[in-house]
């Protein structure tokens, strides 16, 4: 019985997970991309700590981690297996996103 219960979640978890495949994208993209450009500004603009830049996370971006990559001054936001968006420290522009990809 339990089997058939613990199958029939994972349909209905599966199912709408399709149904909301977009807009759930969507927020993952989005947030890799706010995680990077704030990171990146933190790191080289400010100078902080990478570890100290995740406290300028908004509410609700516990998803986001980061990577950082010191020789291109760049940070890399990312949401596992689901998006990445990496921004670039350019001297007088500060952080820019890389551009998106299509």
């Amino acid at each position: 019985m339990w089997l058939k219960v613990a199958a029939a979640v994972v349909i209905v978890l599966a199912a709408l997970g399709w149904v909301y495949r977009a807009p759930l994208y969507g927020y993952a993209e989005t947030g890799a991309a706010v995680g990077a450009r704030t990171a990146c500004s933190c790191r080289y603009v400010a100078g902080r700590t990478l570890k100290d830049c995740k406290k300028d996370f908004e509410p609700k971006m516990e998803a986001v981690f980061l990577s950082d990559d010191e020789d291109m001054k760049s940070v890399t936001g990312y949401v596992a297996l689901v998006a990445r968006e990496t921004a670039r420290y350019r001297k007088g522009y500060g952080c820019v996103l890389d551009p998106w990809r299509e």
